[in-house]
């Protein structure tokens, strides 16, 4: 099974294991924010960053203003935070 093929199956699986409709997880967002996260800071930065992505989401900000914020944020720390 293909990297793509067993990311698509545990997002199929755990999205109805929490009931969670697939329609509505924007997978490559979630990817690009992690991505941005784990090379602007450290690796572990990636998983905690998608998890406060989703409850911002939940508490009704929308994905792509979430992502937006997320990724100035980013570039502002490569900047003022080298190293």
């Amino acid at each position: 099974m293909s990297d793509t093929t067993q990311l698509e199956a545990w997002v199929e699986a755990l999205a109805g294991e929490l009931g969670i409709d697939t329609a509505e997880v924007d997978v490559e967002a979630l990817l690009d924010i992690a991505r941005d996260a784990a090379h602007s800071l450290v690796r572990p930065a990636a998983p905690i960053t998608t998890f406060l992505v989703g409850y911002a989401v939940a508490q009704g900000s929308s994905l792509e203003d979430v992502s937006d914020s997320v990724r100035e944020l980013a570039r502002r720390w490569v900047e003022e935070m080298p190293g």
